[in-house]
């Protein structure tokens, strides 16, 4: 299962980001969230929202092999990381985030941002 988007109900409120931080890293900070929340101009009140799709890509770019799925999530070994962040700048994304000590992290479908959206308009599917 994807997460998935349906920008016709979002109002652009964040929670998702909100509760994506506060779940994963322990921290309210949208701009640590694994996903990312823009308005889409010039069009107003209307949104997209950049969130991984599980491709992989990440996973290709690892030349360690930290990065493997588990059922439909692609996930992070971290000591098999060596921190060398070519999975982040492999992602078509760029929902793969650096944490505050240099290491990589990604969504991990933890689905708290779909729980908290008021508008339904993040779903797995």
């Amino acid at each position: 299962m994807t997460l998935s988007f349906n920008h016709e109900t979002c109002s652009g409120c964040r929670a998702c980001e909100l509760v994506c931080s506060l779940q994963n890293l322990k921290i309210i900070n949208p701009s640590k969230a694994m996903l990312r929340v823009m308005p889409r101009f010039p069009e107003p009140g209307i949104f997209e929202v950049a969130i991984c799709n599980q491709c992989g890509a990440c996973a290709d770019a690892c030349p360690t092999g930290a990065i493997h799925r588990v059922k439909d999530t692609w996930r992070i070994d971290m000591k098999k990381c060596d921190g060398c962040l070519a999975c982040v700048s492999a992602c078509p994304d760029n929902v793969m985030m650096v944490d505050d000590d240099g290491m990589p992290y990604k969504c991990i479908n933890c689905r708290q941002c779909v729980e908290v959206c008021p508008r339904d308009a993040l779903s797995f599917k």
